[in-house]
């Protein structure tokens, strides 16, 4: 598969093997940057390779990273010849496509994402950010790896929290824009979490598949792209405020989400009632417990909002999304209903 944006072509190798990666990266010309526990779990496979160790977790995406990893390149003798590849999770995907994208004005990228989350939407788009401050992915830019190489094996390592998590993401393309994924998802959920490969090539490949064809058409956010955000306002004020997984917020905000178009007559009861119940059925939190207050807090610094609004994605049916605009005023509300 190959997605072709203003930043340049992507090569996306659905069921590679890390075991190929020379094949695409000379460890020559290449430097490595390595989440904690991929380093930990595969020495053979970064062996021969300059690399750096970047740590894991939301943590590690500050711009104080950033500036380490640089200096680091420089240490070891990376030019405009050098490559970089990213071997990790999405937070790993992040830094990568950063770090690489700035480092003498830009360096050729590519992704081995080790996490579902990764393979099915965070190692896709060429979306590259940090946070700072609480903000979310405040700072970042557009830039799309050479490659992503998706190597399902790697998935078997992860706990069971991680697919869950991951599981989340394909929901939510299901949602907005395949309403027969949904339906597949809803009968077989159980396969796709124990990392059946006919389940992951389905699941993962339809992601993709979508997720490609939105962002080739829109590769800076300007439109329909923004369906893609489906369930990640609340999603991020609730990553930041409640210490949940990316998949866990978001799984929450896409119930939020379907709720608001509920109330608004988008969305049936009915439909709203099977999105909650499949959200359930993976094992993905519905809802929680906390106050309005620090919620209404996150979403106001979240950086979709414009003029006193935000983009929100709401549901006309499952497999429809569309976007529309609301007042921080109108959102709070909900909020407030909803806690």
């Amino acid at each position: 598969m190959k997605l072709s944006g203003v930043t340049g072509p992507s090569r996306i190798l659905i069921g590679g093997s890390l075991e190929n990666l020379r094949t695409y990266a000379s460890p020559e010309k290449t430097v490595l940057l390595v989440d904690s526990n991929v380093a930990r779990l595969y020495p053979r496979l970064i062996s021969g390779y300059r690399w750096v160790d970047i740590g894991c977790g939301e943590a590690a995406k500050s711009l104080r990273k950033i500036e380490r990893i640089c200096r680091r390149l420089l240490e070891l003798g990376a030019d405009r010849s050098t490559s970089v590849v990213g071997i990790g999770g999405g937070v790993t995907c992040d830094i990568t496509g950063f770090a690489a994208s700035i480092f003498m004005r830009g360096l050729v990228f590519g992704f081995a994402p080790t996490s579902l989350l990764a393979q099915a939407d965070a190692g896709i788009g060429g979306k590259n950010g940090v946070n700072l401050d609480g903000h979310k992915n405040i700072v970042g830019l557009f830039s799309q790896p050479e490659f992503v190489l998706l190597d399902f094996e790697v998935l078997r390592t992860l706990p069971e929290r991680e697919i869950i998590g991951g599981a989340a993401e394909i929901v939510k393309h299901a949602l907005i824009g395949d309403s027969r994924m949904f339906v597949y998802l809803e009968k077989y959920w159980r396969r796709l979490l124990a990392l059946d490969r006919e389940a992951l090539e389905e699941a993962v490949g339809r992601s993709i598949e979508l997720k490609t064809r939105i962002v080739a058409a829109d590769e800076k956010e300007a439109g329909d792209r923004r369906k893609l955000n489906f369930g990640h306002t609340l999603g991020h004020a609730l990553e930041i405020k409640a210490a949940l997984s990316h998949g866990e917020a978001v799984a929450i905000g896409m119930v939020f989400a379907a709720r608001v178009s509920a109330v608004r007559g988008l969305l049936s009861r009915a439909d709203r009632d099977r999105i909650e119940a499949l959200i359930l059925d993976i094992g993905l939190p519905a809802k929680i417990a906390l106050a309005a207050g620090p919620l209404i807090e996150a979403v106001r610094r979240d950086k979709k909002r414009e003029s006193g609004a935000v983009h929100f994605v709401m549901l006309e049916g499952i497999g429809n999304a569309v976007v529309e605009t609301l007042s921080l005023d109108e959102l709070e509300g909900y909020i407030h209903d909803l806690c």
